[in-house]
């Protein structure tokens, strides 16, 4: 059974950061993509950045130079980090990962607050 489970979220003030961790259970860690999507309140969820097990990163345009995914495959663990931090980065964070043949599986989020 996939689990992927979230932490590291919380409320800051513009311009500071915060790292985000996803503990994934289930999954080949070396061999499973990983990543991260983001929902705001009324908006539907977008994608924010991904790694492959290779560790080609991929980023939404929005956070291209603020944040930075990582992932450690020894504790089955990706990182989020994030700096910089705007408003417009308010939402909740969610893991995710493709597996078993394809299907996508998400945690159950982790809420980050940007506010002065």
């Amino acid at each position: 059974q996939v689990r992927l489970m979230e932490s590291g979220g919380g409320l800051v003030q513009p311009g500071e950061s915060l790292r985000l961790s996803c503990w994934a259970s289930g999954i080949n860690p070396k061999i499973a993509p990983m990543g991260w999507y983001r929902q705001a309140p009324g908006k539907q969820r977008e994608f924010v950045a991904s790694m492959t097990s290779g560790g080609t990163t991929n980023y939404t345009e929005s956070v291209k130079g603020r944040f930075t995914i990582s992932r450690d495959n020894a504790r089955s663990t990706v990182y989020l980090q994030m700096t910089s931090l705007r408003p417009g980065d308010t939402g909740a964070y969610y893991c995710h990962t493709k597996w078993s043949g394809g299907r996508d599986f998400y945690g159950r989020g982790t809420q980050v607050t940007v506010s002065p």
